[in-house]
């Protein structure tokens, strides 16, 4: 078994090159039994994967994105890319893919999720590419998002994948009936772990980070803040 599960991946994502250091090696095997989804009962269209990527992956994503250049100065904390992403991109779009494909048709991965047997819909997953807009974000501590709908120049279905610290994101009706408070749905995002949106969770909530003193909280306890570095991946309207 574990033969064939080698022979699957190098299929699907090439052999592995020890002499390469050019380009994050992430290729995650199908059949890891610590990559569990859950979903947000709340929330209608979105799921976490935690443990996505082990501590051994985060370090070379990291790396490489370091090797990008983007954020040698403290004053620089994003990056885009459109079209042509980089070579650890490709690789990490290939990783969700081939993970939500062999999540979906596992029964016994994917477990009770609302009568839903799919994590992603598959007009989504099938299109190509899957995502051809980045933007990578590095977060001192106490620096965090704005709640906000990701623009609407962007297709349905959006990767995060969450590095460093972990940081818990609040999501947040986009419209709300002024006459009710507020309901905020926390959803903690550890490092190495995979936040999937779409369909309702993509249009129809906010989503934000308040890394401020007393916001960032789970089980009770103040979350330490470090330096966080984001991923997000996303796919461009009318961009085929």
């Amino acid at each position: 078994m574990e033969d064939y599960q080698r022979r699957l991946i190098e299929e699907v994502f090439g052999e592995s090159s020890e002499e390469s250091n050019t380009s994050i090696s992430i290729s995650i095997s199908i059949s890891r039994s610590d990559c569990k989804w859950e979903r947000v009962n709340e929330i209608k269209g979105l799921s976490l994967c935690t443990h996505f990527l082990t501590p051994h992956q985060q370090s070379a994503l990291l790396q490489s994105i370091r090797q990008e250049g983007w954020f040698t100065d403290a004053s620089h904390n994003q990056a885009m890319r459109f079209g042509d992403l980089p070579a650890w991109a490709n690789e990490l779009s290939m990783c969700i893919r081939e993970l939500i494909l062999y999540t979906n048709y596992d029964p016994e991965s994917i477990g009770e999720m609302d009568g839903q047997d799919c994590l992603f819909p598959s007009k989504l997953l099938n299109r190509e590419p899957l995502f051809d807009q980045l933007i990578a974000n590095s977060y001192q501590p106490g620096e965090g998002i704005c709640a906000h709908v990701d623009l609407m120049r962007f297709e349905d279905g959006i990767a995060l994948i969450s590095l460093e610290s972990s940081c818990v994101m609040h999501f947040s009706r986009a419209q709300t009936d002024v006459k009710q408070p507020e309901l905020k749905i926390p959803v903690y995002l550890t490092p190495g772990s995979l936040l999937l949106i779409s369909g309702e969770a993509r249009y129809q909530w906010k989503h934000e980070i308040n890394r401020k003193p007393g916001f960032q909280k789970w089980d009770g306890l103040e979350i330490e803040q470090k330096r966080r570095t984001s991923i997000t991946l996303r796919k461009l309207c009318n961009s085929e």
